[in-house]
């Protein structure tokens, strides 16, 4: 098993040893987020270079370095300072750190804030998927995403198959990415254990343009037409195309390791399909 998470939203991801699992999602997991002028969230989808910024938490606040421009250290910024912001369909308010400003605005050519979700609870759970106290962070829907990589190994034999390049688990943004199952086993996933940590499995994972886009070292990001183009032949369900499963924690405060044994609690019968599909 690895462990990831993603300081920024749509920015890098950071492989770690080990992670406390807080109730919104594994610690300093999309916790920071760009917004355009109105407050509205900002994504790769929107804007590619996101992924092309290097972002690591510094304790005190978070660094932001990408290709040809200075590093920036950015503390963490007054929680009295909050700004509506909008992130799907939840208003919701986040601290606006005013010392990113220029930096991002210039990279990315337009009028952009930095800001952070100093209160995680203020973001509640999709209510259709969750229970009332269930709480994300800046994360798209859910606290964490867990993949398998005996559904990647399918999926890039499929894409291989057809002539393509194979794609990296990075494409998919996962915070859990487990071994030893078999390809696409987690769709009946309900509920499992990582170490002594346990979550539910609430939804599948439909997935967008971001699993086509990859940043590279000049800092330009390149796109493709896979994974969404063999997903769409091998993972179409109700008109989406999926990889992967969204979990909620049902206990906070573990901590989770590389290595810790994953045992699979409850399912549902084998073929049905995406949770959610």
């Amino acid at each position: 098993m690895s462990l990831h998470r993603h300081p920024l939203k749509s920015g890098s991801i950071e492989d770690l040893d080990e992670a406390t699992v807080d109730p919104w999602g594994l610690a300093g997991d999309r916790r920071w987020m760009v917004v355009d002028a109105e407050g509205t969230f900002l994504t790769a989808r929107e804007e590619r270079r996101l992924l092309a910024i290097d972002a690591q938490l510094t304790g005190a606040g978070i660094r932001l370095s990408a290709p040809g421009r200075a590093t920036l250290d950015v503390p963490d910024p007054d929680p009295a300072h909050q700004i509506p912001v909008r992130i799907w369909s939840s208003l919701i308010t986040a601290a606006e750190a005013t010392d990113a400003t220029a930096w991002l605005t210039e990279l990315l050519g337009r009028d952009v804030r930095l800001v952070h979700l100093d209160d995680p609870t203020r973001r509640a759970v999709n209510p259709a998927r969750s229970e009332p106290d269930d709480r994300v962070s800046l994360a798209d829907g859910y606290p964490l995403l867990v993949t398998t990589q005996p559904s990647l190994t399918a999926l890039n034999q499929a894409i291989e198959a057809d002539g393509g390049d194979p794609v990296p688990m990075s494409r998919f943004r996962p915070n859990l990415v487990i071994d030893g199952e078999a390809a696409w086993t987690e769709d009946d996933w309900r509920r499992i254990r990582v170490g002594d940590a346990t979550f539910r499995a609430v939804k599948g994972c439909a997935r967008c343009v971001i699993t086509t886009l990859e940043a590279q070292d000049s800092g330009e990001v390149a796109r493709g037409k896979e994974p969404i183009r063999t997903l769409a032949r091998i993972r179409r369900f109700s008109g989406a195309v999926w990889f992967g499963v969204n979990l909620i924690p049902d206990v906070a405060g573990v901590t989770v390791r590389v290595g810790d044994e994953v045992e699979v609690l409850e399912a549902a019968e084998p073929g049905g399909g995406p949770l959610g599909a």
